[in-house]
């Protein structure tokens, strides 16, 4: 199972990184929990400068941008591997 989190204040791209990832994990099929994650003191354990980041298995694997679905799906592909 992944574990998926997605790092910001709630922002419209927060909003959007987290259906994103959302949507990669239902068009992968696999088991994922996406967690939200707005604490500030939370999100400073990652080597994050910018939000949004995407932390998946532990792992930042992106900050500061939205990336695409196809992006992501990459991401989750890499993790599983």
């Amino acid at each position: 199972m992944l574990n998926i989190k997605v790092l910001g204040s709630g922002c419209e791209n927060c909003k959007k990184l987290a259906s994103l990832a959302e949507r990669a994990v239902n068009a992968l099929g696999v088991e994922a929990k996406v967690e939200k994650v707005t604490d500030y003191a939370e999100i400073i354990k990652y080597p994050i400068l910018s939000t949004p980041g995407l932390v998946v298995n532990g792992k930042l694997v992106v900050s500061g941008r939205v990336p695409s679905e196809a992006e992501i799906t990459t991401f989750l592909t890499n993790a599983l591997v």
